[in-house]
Order: structure tokens, then sequence, then C-alpha cells
């Protein structure tokens, strides 16, 4: 189906993506990538898992340009970080240039939550919406069913006679489900007498947060994934030796629980422009981007991969350049920053409900925030180009504020308008896009040396990144930082975990704020994904629900088709 024949933007999300006309991926993945039919495996026949053996095969091809899409601190606005990288990849390739796209999955907690899916939106979307949205290939089934096994092998030691000695005070390993559910955030277990189990404290992360989630995305090859797995360390013993996955004999049946989510996912989007699809860790509470696998794997397939790190700069591209670059030898050639001048508004003081009304004076306000994700990604070497994702609300004389800010900046600008008329509307961003990068590839620079003490690496972030005068350790945190680089991890990257509606701890304070305090208050070790977790102020990584879900919305309709999904 052509656009013109597409539902108007404006009209939902679904509604637009259930028109669209898909092509049959097998043929498809041929025509566009010359991926021939026996290395994909179908799922349906819009969707198909590209096999581990294919890639193997294939790892040492050409190496197309990596184009990183970020964002400048998140509002409940929304500035269109995923619809601008589909957008993008559509735009590139109208202009004559073989790219795809590289995304994360959505969660079932943010569906039904708050947030929505994660498939786009408008006319810059990945099909089929729908089942991206909802259990997809069922690689989160996957991570949570693996993750399961592991925490009941655990309990099930402790229950025939613990001989590896674990103290049940110091076991770390949590559970996890894929749904916003903060009654579970902590709990009791083994309760009912002897034959129920040791009775202990628990609690549950939301799947995404899983460490297996990290692994996966982190793993270069099914062999790396098992090893990753085996280094997971779950507790402790009477005499604090790390207990891991390998001492339970875990490591061997999670990985055959993990074989087939280990293959990327590939998809298209409405435009016919493949996608890859694969592993899903949030930025606020994990490290933010999708698999190193289907990132590497599409490098060999196309000139030009376009891949998106989760909310604002701040987290997901320092993750993305901090953790998954370090750990995976990947640099990015350019990266694009997404903003909105909604956002930017919100950023100066304006709420929510008044967005639609032009506020010049609100936008020069909120511009700092623009200014400071600039700022943050010359201190990796980086001169982004700054996408601005247009709405129909933006004023002529709000465009030009932000343009100019940009040429004071020193950095390219074009305004995008993929979400009402696709690829057409994202042909200037392209262009600039291509310009940056003909003027040669980003020289990246990491953030903090390997051999770094832990908390410098953290007071590092949050002092050059986040505007911080310094960090706060509670002498738990700072004892357990010390008892990690004890047992030789004090060389891993932080993943610090923190609101992503501010560059501070703290979700009220807008626009660029200075000289703060980071407040870390808990520690973990992720000895398999290879990180230290550092969890701030009120951060959860079991997100709640809202008053009113998304779920309460999302139903059949008379004709069996789903409504409310957006």
């Amino acid at each position: 189906m052509s656009q013109s024949k597409l539902p108007p933007a404006g009209a939902p999300d679904i509604e637009i993506a259930r028109a669209a006309e898909m092509k049959p991926i097998l043929p498809l993945a041929f025509d566009r990538l010359g991926i021939p039919g026996e290395a994909l495996v179908p799922y349906g026949h819009h969707k198909a898992k590209l096999t581990l053996d294919y890639i193997s095969k294939n790892k040492d091809g050409k190496k197309g340009k990596l184009i990183l899409v970020t964002a400048i601190t998140p509002t409940p606005a929304g500035e269109g970080k995923t619809t601008t990288s589909v957008g993008l990849t559509d735009g590139l390739n109208k202009i004559g240039v073989n790219a795809m796209v590289c995304l994360r999955e959505p969660s079932l907690g943010p569906c039904f939550g708050m947030k929505g899916g994660a498939a786009g939106g408008g006319r810059a979307q990945v099909v089929p919406m729908e089942d991206i949205n909802l259990h997809f290939n069922g690689d989160f089934h996957a991570i949570t069913s693996a993750h399961s096994l592991l925490s009941a092998l655990l309990d099930n030691h402790m229950q025939w006679g613990n001989a590896l000695n674990i103290d049940p005070r110091r076991i770390s390993w949590r559970r996890v489900v894929d749904m916003n559910d903060r009654a579970l955030r902590n709990i009791n277990i083994g309760l009912g007498g002897p034959v129920h189990g040791v009775p202990r404290e628990s609690g549950f992360d939301i799947t995404v947060a899983s460490e297996i989630m990290a692994i996966l995305c982190l793993a270069t090859d099914i062999a790396d994934l098992q090893t990753r797995i085996g280094n997971i360390i779950v507790g402790r013993t009477y005499d604090k030796a790390p207990v891991t996955a390998r001492d339970l004999g875990a490591d061997g049946a999670m990985t055959v629980l993990l074989k087939d989510a280990l293959q990327p996912n590939l998809a298209q989007t409405i435009e016919h422009n493949l996608a890859f699809i694969h592993g899903g860790p949030f930025a606020n509470i994990a490290h933010g981007c999708n698999s190193v696998m289907a990132t590497s794997t599409a490098l060999g397939l196309c000139d030009v991969v376009v891949t998106e790190a989760g909310f604002g700069a701040d987290l997901g591209a320092e993750k993305f350049l901090d953790i998954k670059c370090r750990q995976s030898g990947l640099r990015p050639d350019a990266v694009v920053l997404v903003s909105t001048i909604r956002a930017l508004k919100m950023q100066g003081g304006v709420a929510k409900d008044d967005l639609g009304v032009s506020d010049p004076v609100a936008l020069e306000r909120g511009s700092v925030n623009l200014e400071q994700h600039i700022a943050n990604l010359r201190k990796f070497g980086i001169t982004p180009v700054v996408a601005l994702n247009h709405f129909v609300s933006d004023s002529d004389e709000e465009i030009a504020i932000v343009a100019r800010v940009c040429r004071e900046q020193g950095v390219r600008m074009a305004v995008a308008k993929h979400w009402a008329e696709g690829g057409d509307g994202t042909v200037d961003l392209a262009g600039e896009v291509m310009a940056q990068l003909d003027e040669g590839s980003a020289d990246v620079q990491l953030l903090y040396p390997d051999d770094m003490q832990l908390a410098d690496k953290i007071r590092t972030v949050a002092q050059k990144i986040y505007g911080a005068a310094d960090i706060s350790l509670s002498k738990v945190t700072a004892r357990t930082l010390a008892e990690f680089e004890d047992l030789g991890y004090g060389h891993l990257p932080i993943c610090i975990a923190k609101t992503q509606y501010s560059f501070s701890s703290d979700p009220t304070k807008k626009g660029a704020p200075k000289g703060h305090t980071l407040e870390v208050r808990e520690a973990r070790l992720s000895a398999g994904a290879g990180f230290i977790v550092a969890v701030c102020g009120d951060i959860m990584t079991m997100p709640g629900l809202p008053r009113k879900p998304s779920a309460l919305s999302i139903g059949l309709g008379d004709d069996g088709q789903i409504v409310g999904l957006s």
C-alpha cells in the first residue's frame, strides 16, 4: 500500500500499521540484503529469526557505517526517538542509501502501563506492530524462563542440603516478570514449613532489568552467552565467597532456553525497509541498547545501520558508549540527537496541557537541556546532528529558535516530519547525516578508563554528564563497591540506574541542573553482563502501574481486532 493510501497520520498508530501492506519477509530479505531463505526461521509470513549459523559464517564481511540515535531528556510529551530511528532509515533509503534499523523489543510492562508500545508512530513504524508489541517471537518469555530456572535451581539447592554452603542472607539473585507489579518488589518465600523451601526475603524485578537480558544483548555468540550465564553471581557462601550459576550447574539448561532467543528478529518498516528488533533493556535501570549480535550483523549486511539507545543521551548514549562499545568494539560513526519543541518548552517550565501554545520565552529557557546534551556528546568526541521532530503545533518562530541554538552550538540540524510523511519527511535529515559522515567518522573517546576505581567511575559520569558536584555513597554502598574490587571486578564499567526525567536523580529538576549530589543507595554486581549497577535516588527496578494504566483501554473489538494498543 502506498503512503497516500494509508490513513492520515493523525489516525491511531495501530490503524496505520494495520492498513500497511507488508511484504513476505523471506523474499524481501533476499531482495534487499541477499539473505537466503534457508538462513531465516519464519514466524508467520512477515517476521523471522536469522540463524546463528548464518551469522557465524558471515561475521567477517563488509562493515557499514553506524548511526546512533539518542535524544534530549524525555518528558511525558514524548520525543519520538524510535519513530525518528525508523523515519531516518526510510529517509536514507529514499536518497539511495542501503540502510536498515536496529531497535529494541518492547516490554509488556510499559505497553500495559503508561509509556505504550515501541514500534514507532504515525507513518514511521515497524510492522507487524501488534506482534512486535505483544509477545513478538517469544524472546522476553525465554529470558524470564531462564531467569526463573536459575531462581528455582538456587532454592532447590538450598532445600536439598546446601552443599555449596550458601548464606541465605546473602543471596542477591531476585526473580523477574515482564509486567509492572509493584506488590512484588519485596516478598518472603519458602514459607509453609520444611517441605516448601528455605524461608528468606526476595523480590521481583521487571524482565528488562534481568542480568540475563543484559547478557543476551552483549553476547557475541552462543558460547559467549553460556560463559556469561555461568559467570552470574547469585549470592555468597557463609565465608562470603561468590556462588555462580556455573557452580549450581545451571548454565547449560539456561543456554538451551535462550538458544532461539539469541537469534535476531527481522521485521520491516511500513516502507518495506528491513529492521532487526532484538533485546530490550531499559536505559533507566539497565544499559538501554539492542543486542550486539543484531547491530554487528546488520553492519555486515548494508551500508548504513541506524540504531537507538534508550531515553536521553545522559542515560542511553552514555551506556551505549561506555558499556556496549567498550565491550564489543563497536563505535558509532555519527550520532543523531532527537529534540522536540514540546519537550524543550516543558524543560522551560510549561505544563503538558499548555504545550500547544507558542511560547518562545519558555523555549529559550528549556534550550539549555539541548545545549547540555550536545556538550555531553562532545565529551565523547562526537558532534551530533540534531533532528527536530516536528509537531503540528510548532510555530515558525519556535523552529527558528532551535535552528539558531544549533547554529550557535556548531551542529547540523534538520526538521524531521516522518510521523506525518514517512521517509519523505526525513530526506533533509538523511542528507545532513550523510554530510556529517562525509566529513569523517566520529573519533569516539570513552568517558573513563577500565582501571579507574568504581566510585570514581560513578563520580566521573555524575560530574561530566549529569552536572553533579559530587556523589553520595551510603556506608553499605561504599563497602559493597570495595568488595567488588577485592573480588577482581574493579575493571568493569558502571551502569547507573536513575530517573530518565532529569540530569539529576530528582525527576522534578528540569533544564540542565548543576551542582547537585547524586545519591547512590545500592550497588549490584552483574558479573555475567560485565558491569556494576549503581542504583540512585528513588529509581525502582520493578516499575508500578499508573492510576489509569493503558491496559484499561486495550481489548478486542467486535471484529476480533485489537483496539487501544499504542
